[in-house]
């Protein structure tokens, strides 16, 4: 199977020659690699050049926006620079941190979960972040059947089906209940360790964890479902403000009448699927 990677980048000279050595070392070779250097002031733009002169598949595109790392438009902007650089011809894409390890075999075994089944649309492996004692500890506070954006695969009709990522905080959520909504599945291989360099949310500002809230109401969740998701992330990431930050983005959304990301046809089904979800886990 050929697959491409894109790679949003900013300021991670610390990390990205790690995050592409490890491309470089997979039992299965992408097509192509883009980093797209989003208004980098460090050496990222440089570091990225050197591995363009040594490796063919590997394309340097640059960008600029803002300095402040805010999920959400801001990589999805730098995602879709990339995106339009390629041509149509592969079976799945990639949205790859500049931050992240893979373990050799990570996308031979990706391509193994989509050939095995056209119901997969999105795969993945699991998080693992460095304790201080420099132990590697699987660190995946969300729903474990959930791909982190971080390291998220998506295959060609899935992509294609949910129209690409959203541009919007939220993205790596609306992506697998849009997924679900046109009937493909979610796999996530446990066995598959992916090493996050960067500790989740360190880079995240207050106000960038607050948009949490806003992507609930975008995605048409309603207030119980808000409730319930938010008082769940506050408990997983062990951040009580969590559930109030989440619930005043969620209260400014709604006040303000922001555009939703789903239509409710879609919003619809994917209140159903969330109390689905929380029915299961309170009924065994």
């Amino acid at each position: 199977m050929e697959y491409c990677v894109i790679i949003p980048a900013h300021n991670e000279e610390a990390f990205i020659s790690l995050t592409l050595e490890s491309i470089i070392l997979q039992t299965l070779l992408p097509k192509k690699v883009v980093v797209v250097n989003d208004h980098s002031n460090d050496r990222t733009e440089a570091i990225v050049a050197e591995f363009v002169t040594t490796v063919p598949y590997v394309e340097l595109l640059n960008t600029r926006s803002s300095d402040s790392h805010m999920p959400g438009s801001k990589v999805i902007n730098a995602f879709n620079k990339g995106l339009r650089s390629l041509d149509s011809n592969f079976d799945f894409i990639v949205k790859l941190d500049a931050d992240i390890v893979l373990p050799k075999n990570y996308f031979q075994s990706i391509a193994t979960i989509f050939s095995q089944s056209s119901e997969i649309g999105i795969a993945g492996g699991f998080a693992y972040e460095q304790d201080e004692q420099g132990n590697w500890q699987l660190n995946h506070p969300m729903d474990k059947k959930h791909v982190r954006g971080a390291f998220k695969t998506y295959s060609k009709k899935c992509f294609e089906a949910i129209g690409g990522l959203k541009n919007a905080m939220g993205w790596d959520t609306v992506d697998e209940l849009l997924a679900q909504y046109h009937g493909f599945k979610i796999y996530t291989d446990e066995n598959l360790h992916v090493k996050h360099l960067r500790p989740t949310g360190k880079a995240y500002n207050k106000k960038a964890r607050s948009l949490q809230g806003k992507a609930m109401y975008t995605m048409r969740y309603g207030v119980w479902i808000t409730l319930i998701a938010s008082l769940k992330m506050a408990l997983k990431t062990k951040r009580p403000n969590a559930f109030f930050e989440n619930l005043r983005g969620y209260l400014q959304a709604s006040a303000k009448r922001e555009s939703f990301l789903v239509t409710e046809e879609e919003g619809k089904f994917i209140r159903q699927l969330r109390w689905k979800l929380i029915k299961s886990k309170l009924i065994p």
